[in-house]
């Protein structure tokens, strides 16, 4: 009898770097919502050399998905074909020269609010409030409190699909309301931001306004994914649900936040079927009673579980 042919691995077709791959690594210990499968390879480069090797070397037919920390990701429950790139601790480097205070793609965007806060430099108040990395707030041009990413970012470092490294001013990002034109597989790996002299106690008291915000307006400790859906130009999201009646809508262990309506949660048992079909149901409902089309802001990837509901 002939062997039962194997599908080959993965890692094995992978470029030797001098970063970590990781097979079958658990997303859902990662993302906030706290579900979602497995990432086929996870890859956590050594520095920005390392990834635009990998970048450049690994099979044309791979597909590549570059996550944070998960603050504004579902993951679906069959988990993330080809390679996931997390870019840990060797991203998160935080620099200020003169008015210009240069991240890396990995830092935590309240990190670089309080770098920031130290020195004695305004401006960057509003990134306090965003739940995420400085690489997925170039992204989304991520925005609070009435101010927006490309209010303050000056330049950008991108690595394309060829390994090439792209600066690109802020005009060149393409910003929108929560949208870059930079093609989706370009990985952010730094950005330089510009720097405002102020009063490091008075910075300080707009954070501590902004988090004091947050708490009274949202479920920060909970199990969710952050604002869902974009503000349609001229109305908000939170509204516009809320008139549609579901507040506190439930599928499942996905509920619709009874605290803020723009937010799901899972209250422990959810699926990310649950929470993604939530999502829909509300989309619906909105559009049934306003006429009007919300569009995700949470980012979805990856597939659905064989025979799941999301299928």
């Amino acid at each position: 009898m002939n062997a039962v042919s194997q599908k080959p691995r993965l890692i094995d077709r992978l470029p030797e770097v001098r970063g970590v791959y990781t097979e079958n690594l658990a997303l859902s210990r990662i993302v906030w919502f706290k579900v979602g499968g497995p990432a086929e390879v996870a890859f956590e480069p050594a520095d920005e050399y390392d990834l635009r090797y990998f970048l450049a070397e690994k099979p044309k037919d791979v597909p590549v998905t570059v996550i944070g920390v998960g603050s504004n990701l579902l993951v679906r429950d069959g988990g993330v074909p080809g390679v996931v790139i997390r870019l840990g601790r060797a991203f998160s480097q935080i620099s200020i020269e003169e008015t210009t205070l240069t991240a890396s793609a990995g830092a935590l965007a309240i990190n670089v609010a309080r770098t920031a806060q130290r020195a004695g430099f305004a401006g960057l108040e509003f990134l306090s409030g965003i739940p995420g990395t400085i690489g997925g707030v170039l992204r989304m041009n991520a925005g609070a409190y009435h101010q927006e990413t490309k209010d303050v970012v000056i330049r950008a470092r991108a690595i394309d699909p060829a390994g090439v490294l792209n600066v690109l001013n802020c005009e060149a990002m393409g910003y929108s309301y929560r949208h870059s034109s930079v093609p989706q597989d370009w990985v952010f790996v730094r950005a330089e931001l510009r720097l405002e002299p102020g009063d490091p106690d008075a910075i300080a008291a707009r954070m501590a306004e902004i988090a004091e915000a947050r708490t009274e307006s949202q479920p920060v400790r909970t199990q969710t994914g952050g604002s869902t859906f974009r503000n349609p130009e001229g109305a908000k999201a939170w509204e516009l649900i809320d008139q549609a009646g579901c507040r506190g809508l439930q599928i499942g262990g996905a509920q619709v936040s009874e605290q803020h309506c723009n937010f799901l949660i899972n209250t422990g048992t959810a699926t990310a079927a649950d929470i993604e079909t939530l999502g829909e149901t509300v989309r619906e409902r909105v559009l049934e009673h306003s006429g009007v089309s919300l569009q995700w802001e949470i980012q979805r990837i990856g597939i659905p579980a064989e025979g799941g509901a999301d299928d």
